[in-house]
Order: C-alpha cells, then sequence, then structure tokens
C-alpha cells in the first residue's frame, strides 16, 4: 500500500498541475475561471441596458381609502346576537353602584315605616344633601329627552365629491386624467422616476394633486398590491414606446386637512364606494383594482 503513495508523491507538482489543466480542457462540459467571468460580467451588463430601454413606461398609482365614520347599520342576524350578548351581560353581571344605591335607599324607607329607622343616622347625614337614586333617574331621564343624536346621513351624500357622504362606508378616491383624446378615471398615478422607490412615486402622486394637498395617508407596505398593464394603440406604438405598466399601493386616509381655497377643473377627484367603481372607471382597469380591495 505503501508503493503507490510513494509514486505518486515523487510526482511533480508541476506534472499535477499539467495532467489537471488537459482534463479540464477535454472536457466540453467546463469552462476555465476566467471565461466565465467574463461572461457573466457581459450578461449582467446586458440585462441593464435593457431594463433602462424598456419599452414600458412604469408608472405606480395609490388605492387610497377613507375608513368609516360611523358603524354601520346591525342586520337582522346582528341585532339578535347584540341583544343576546347584552342579555348575557345583565343576567351575569355584579350590582352596579346606582344599584347598589337604590337598594340601600328601598331598605332605609323600609325601616322608617316599620319604626326601626335609627334617627343617630339622620343626625350624621344632616350636613349632606340628601338626593335619592330615584332623583338621579328622573334627572337622567330628562337629560335624555333633549338629547338629540346627530344624523347618520350627512347633507353631502348625493355629492360623490365631498369626503363627508356614506359615512358608514369606506370610500376611494378617484381623480379624472387626460388619456389620449379623452378623460378616464382612475387612482391617484405618476410616472417613476430614476433615483426613488415605486413606494415613493406613489407618495408622490397623492401629494402632486391640488385638491390633496392637505391629505395625511399611511401607507400600507412598501410592495406594490397589484398591477395593471396596458398596450397603447397601435398607431401609437414605437419600438421606444409599447405600453404602460400601473403598480398600485394601498394606503389609509388618516387626516383629510382643510379644504383647499379653490378648486380647479384638473384637480377635480371623487370619493366612491366600491360598489360604485363600475360607474366611472373602465372594465379592464376595474378587474385589476378589485382584486385587492378585500374587505372593503
Amino acid at each position: 500500500m505503501a508503493a503507490p503513495c510513494r509514486r505518486m508523491a515523487g510526482r511533480s507538482l508541476l506534472q499535477f498541475l499539467s495532467s489537471f489543466s488537459r482534463t479540464s480542457v477535454s472536457n466540453s462540459g467546463f469552462r476555465q475561471f476566467s471565461s466565465t467571468s467574463v461572461c457573466w460580467g457581459s450578461r449582467q451588463a446586458q440585462h441593464v441596458e435593457e431594463r433602462a430601454s424598456s419599452p414600458w413606461t412604469l408608472m405606480a398609482a395609490v388605492c387610497l381609502q377613507r375608513l368609516p365614520v360611523i358603524s354601520a347599520e346591525s342586520n337582522p342576524i346582528e341585532q339578535q346576537f347584540r341583544d343576546m350578548m347584552i342579555q348575557m351581560e345583565l343576567e351575569k353581571s355584579m350590582l352596579s353602584d346606582h344599584e347598589l344605591r337604590l337598594l340601600d335607599d328601598a331598605e332605609r324607607m323600609r325601616r322608617m315605616q316599620a319604626g326601626e329607622y335609627d334617627s343617630d343616622e339622620e343626625e350624621d347625614r344632616r350636613d349632606q344633601d340628601i338626593v335619592l337614586a330615584q332623583d338621579l333617574e328622573d334627572s337622567w331621564e330628562q337629560k335624555l329627552k333633549n338629547f338629540q343624536p346627530a344624523a347618520r346621513v350627512s347633507d353631502s351624500e348625493g355629492d360623490p365629491g365631498s369626503l363627508q357622504r356614506r359615512l358608514s362606508d369606506s370610500l376611494l378616491l378617484l381623480v379624472e386624467r387626460p388619456v389620449g383624446r379623452e378623460k378616464l378615471w382612475m387612482l391617484p398615478q405618476t410616472e417613476w422616476q430614476r433615483g426613488e422607490t415605486l413606494r415613493e412615486t406613489a407618495e408622490r402622486a397623492l401629494s402632486s394633486l391640488p385638491a390633496a394637498s392637505g391629505f395625511k395617508a399611511t401607507f400600507l407596505g412598501n410592495t406594490p398590491c397589484g398591477v395593471y398593464k396596458y398596450k397603447l394603440p397601435r398607431a401609437a406604438r414605437t419600438e421606444s414606446s409599447l405600453g404602460t405598466k400601473v403598480f398600485f399601493f394601498k394606503a389609509v386616509l388618516s387626516d383629510a386637512g382643510a379644504p383647499p381655497a379653490t378648486e380647479s377643473p384638473e384637480s377635480s377627484l371623487l370619493w366612491v364606494t366600491k360598489s360604485e367603481l363600475q360607474r366611472y372607471v373602465k372594465p379592464a382597469y376595474l378587474m385589476k383594482v378589485e382584486r385587492f380591495l378585500l374587505g372593503f
């Protein structure tokens, strides 16, 4: 066993490297390291160049949602469940301070009528204003009769441009933009610029609206929630301009701010519900938007 080892150890390092080089060259499935590095670098440069000269225009849009201001009306099943929970809480709950006071007043009246009332107790309470629990209930009943709840339907219910409509529903912001020879309603969007992320582009799309200059929105993540791709008409297509890819980002309105002093026709906007979207946007656009409007 020692003889083969001595023969291999006796071979010079130069002969060993020469045989390894011949084996690697003869095998067509392997390449030299330097060639691989050059090929990989050229492919990466080619990929960056192709992306920079892409015929698709990149845009980012913001799906701005106004959350419900008041709770929605309960359906019959929800109302029955609510009544059941109130009854269970009433049966299992402990007596409140007011209920204990009612029992205390009733016990005092019983003792006075039975002649068991101690006058010393009255001496201790002489310096205090005696207000029975029944007197408190009467005053509360009077306040309840004078209370007028706010209306659930605002005066701007029929105005789709008002943020104060449909207070019990979620609303979505739409803006009107010229596309070709016509004007279309869509989500606020703007073209991507080099050096910024798509989310920054979506934030700029919202802040650049004159009618929404006071809006403060909370963006829900850095990743787009949807994408819409469309091609230009054949007559308008070129090798450098084939169409547009729009990436959508979701956001929630946290503060509407003060309304602008003047409103221009170019900055017109709408606040619509999910069911009203089909009145304003194109079917193909609506199909892409509805995919990420879960629970809306």
